[in-house]
């Protein structure tokens, strides 16, 4: 816990060991720290000082941090003196076609119809050094002031750190990713504390599974749907209910827990049987896990199975609210939704462009009667939505919560500028009246672009990493990104790749095992397996020719996908031109992010080139691909898509929340700083806490 503590908060939880002189041990510390690309604050280096043998604990500090930015493993490229001497392809196959036929490889290996097959010839794909060679033949990095430095700050005790992280996680006004939600699911069984602010509906789902392991009585269970999310999550499975979950056998005091919430929900009022017939087959499969009719003293629980049984009639708001829109009355639709706010702006989009105009103040007009009861989140999605309808896009790119992308045709009528701004008005008076008062705003420059939190499956897990559509600059001439997998059985090979586009988005070339070099971009070499680990990686200098944009890929070849690799990432750094140092250096890394997604093409970032060095913009995507055998050059015109989709779209990033904020500056209120990182200090925001000042206890950040 105590690495996942660090690397989750980048805060080291105090030691409790023997007091001692420890001073050069912590000079110790900081020097290694500086390697990878940290520091040590003052109060740790301080903390480490007092203890007579802190080696156990400065090495787990180590550890942690090296294994955030992926120097826990060795990444050893194809080439050994990469970026240096990268050959011609043609005449790196000849000689490895050469030395294949000096030790004699059977012809018939060599060929397959009438080409000749890279993977047989015993020089292609596999290292022909070791990583202590690479070490040998590469000098010593010398550091840039343009080297990223990241503060580690002195914690509380472990217990403390923990309990922080737990109340963080369970207060999160965003769905979390899916490492966060493990975590928390984690947490939450071996703390059992119910905190006292658990917004999301999921969050309470996990809380409330660890009280039933106690045979507790769920907490926050106000309709049916929360009881048959808390059932999926202690059976193991989808506590968004986006998937079916295979229910377990419950304990028959587990199923009295259960069924007593969903009559106390019912009730209370008849009506919220109306969500049942929405998920029918899983309200069926948990009926025959709970048994209800052995249960009559909760007669209103048993009338939830009825309903999903079809033996008891109910109507929902959804349904009505259809048959209002089937006959055209948009109006009435409107009235209808106005009872289930967060259905209302789910179907926002639909309202407005099927409405008259003598309609839409009619739609306005119900959405400020409901919008204080509408979380922040949803707050700000819809107003991004709704400032990208003033034209149809060039594509409508689409991700699930696992990040798999599919594109599709934008055949939705533009909405009217008018009525645009009329729907955004309210949501922006909605969202200015709930941000905390202050007395002046400052913003790091770095954070400007980034978009603000509002889902976990928007993003990945990992160091340095932000949400889909944040555009981040990179230090550095020259553009440096890699992947690193670790097959756990099969043969595996993964492919980097990068296309490259001109200003209009054309392609004007690629670099690949296919192509080593294009327009002053360099690949490291193909590698084909990874049974000990392996990493490719490609350079871009800033003085490329025709290279307006970079969209890296990284495709699966054969083997092992994403999901069933021991190990995969993804990450970029920038060097400068002349900067020494191997081809991998922690301290350079700017960004790195597992790649976990069920897809078999990973394109996680664009890169732009521009005046003074590179942004990147995230993208967090995966394509469904083939099962093996993907190439950039059979979806390189998907991948030009889904960049054009990307770059055009308006995003709800820091710029726009700041404009919001300072709509609501005074004298007598705190001064607020919103920054990327975790410095020390009251009244301080860092980027992902941003959603919760949008909620009501969003000013306690500020106390």
């Amino acid at each position: 816990m105590l690495t996942t503590v660090i690397r989750r908060t980048l805060r080291v939880p105090t030691s409790a060991g023997a007091a001692g002189d420890g001073r050069a041990a912590a000079r110790q510390l900081d020097a290694v720290l500086l390697k990878v690309g940290f520091k040590a604050s003052k109060e740790l280096l301080e903390h480490v000082a007092g203890f007579a043998q802190p080696t156990a604990y400065t090495k787990s500090i180590v550890d942690a941090v090296r294994g955030l930015v992926g120097d826990d493993v060795k990444h050893n490229p194809y080439f050994l003196t990469f970026p240096y001497d990268v050959p011609d392809t043609a005449e790196f196959w000849t000689d490895c076609l050469r030395d294949a036929l000096a030790r004699e490889v059977p012809a018939e290996e060599l060929r397959v119809n009438s080409f000749f097959n890279l993977l047989a010839m015993p020089k292609y794909g596999r290292r022909q050094h070791t990583y202590e060679e690479l070490l040998a033949a590469h000098d010593e990095l010398v550091p840039s002031i343009k080297n990223r430095l990241t503060v580690l700050h002195l914690g509380g005790t472990l217990e403390e750190e923990t309990r922080r992280l737990y109340l963080d996680l369970a207060a999160s006004p965003t769905v979390l990713g899916e490492a966060d939600l493990a975590l928390f699911v984690e947490l939450a069984e071996r703390i059992g504390e119910v905190p006292e602010t658990i917004p999301l509906r999921e969050n309470r789902a996990v809380v409330n599974a660890a009280r039933l392991n106690g045979g507790l009585a769920p907490v926050g269970v106000d309709t049916v749907t929360d009881v048959l999310r808390l059932a999926c999550q202690a059976s193991g499975g989808d506590v968004t209910l986006l998937e079916a979950t295979r229910f377990r056998s419950f304990r028959r005091s587990e199923r009295r827990v259960l069924l007593a919430a969903l009559d106390e929900v019912v009730a209370g009022n008849a009506g919220k049987l109306g969500d049942v017939p929405q998920r029918r087959e899983a309200w069926k499969r948990l009926g025959e896990r709970l048994h209800p009719h052995e249960y009559g003293q909760w007669p209103h629980a048993q009338d939830v199975f009825a309903v999903a049984r079809g033996e008891k009639a109910t109507s929902s708001f959804a349904g009505r609210a259809e048959m209002a829109f089937q006959a055209g009355d948009v109006r009435k639709a409107a009235e209808i939704l106005t009872a289930a706010p967060g259905m209302l702006f789910r179907q926002l989009d639909r309202l407005l462009r099927n409405g008259t105009a003598d309609d839409v103040p009619v739609i306005v007009a119900a959405v400020r009667e409901v919008v204080p009861e509408v979380s922040g989140r949803v707050l700000c999605s819809v107003l991004e939505h709704l400032e990208n309808r003033g034209k149809p896009d060039v594509a409508r790119v689409f991700a699930n919560r696992s990040r798999r992308a599919w594109i599709a045709e934008d055949t939705r009528p533009p909405l009217d500028a008018d009525t645009v701004e009329a729907a955004t008005s309210v949501l922006e008076d909605e969202l200015v009246r709930r941000l905390p008062a202050v007395s002046g705003l400052t913003v790091e420059p770095a954070a400007l672009d980034v978009v603000v939190p509002l889902s976990g499956n928007a993003s990945e897990e990992g160091f340095g990493v932000q949400p889909r559509g944040s555009r981040v600059p990179l230090d550095g001439e020259l553009l440096r990104f890699f992947t690193y997998w670790r097959q756990a059985e099969l043969p595996t090979d993964y492919d980097l790749s990068a296309v490259l586009l001109d200003e209009k988005l054309e392609h004007v070339g690629q670099v690949s095992w296919t192509n080593l070099s294009d327009d002053g971009a360099y690949y490291s070499g193909d590698l084909t397996s990874a049974a000990e680990g392996a990493t490719e990686f490609i350079d871009v200098p800033r003085h490329a020719v025709r290279t307006k944009y970079v969209v890296p890929q990284v495709n699966l070849f054969s083997g092992e996908p994403f999901t069933k690799v021991a190990e995969s990432m993804f990450g970029f750094m920038g060097r400068d031109l002349d900067e020494l140092g191997k081809p991998y250096e922690p301290s350079t890394v700017q960004a790195r992010m597992p790649l976990n997604g069920y897809g078999n093409i990973a394109v996680p970032v664009i890169f732009e080139r521009t005046e003074t060095g590179w942004t990147g913009t995230w993208l967090h995507l995966y394509l469904r691909g083939t099962p093996w055998s993907n190439q950039l050059e059979a979806n390189r015109d998907m991948v030009r898509l889904i960049t054009s989709g990307v770059l055009r779209r308006k995003y709800f990033t820091v710029a726009r929340l700041a404009g919001l904020i300072r709509r609501k500056t005074t004298v007598d209120a705190p001064a607020l700083h919103i920054a990327l990182s975790r410095p020390e200090g009251r009244h301080v925001v860092t980027v992902d806490q941003l959603a919760k000042l949008l909620e009501p206890e969003g000013a306690s950040l500020l106390a």
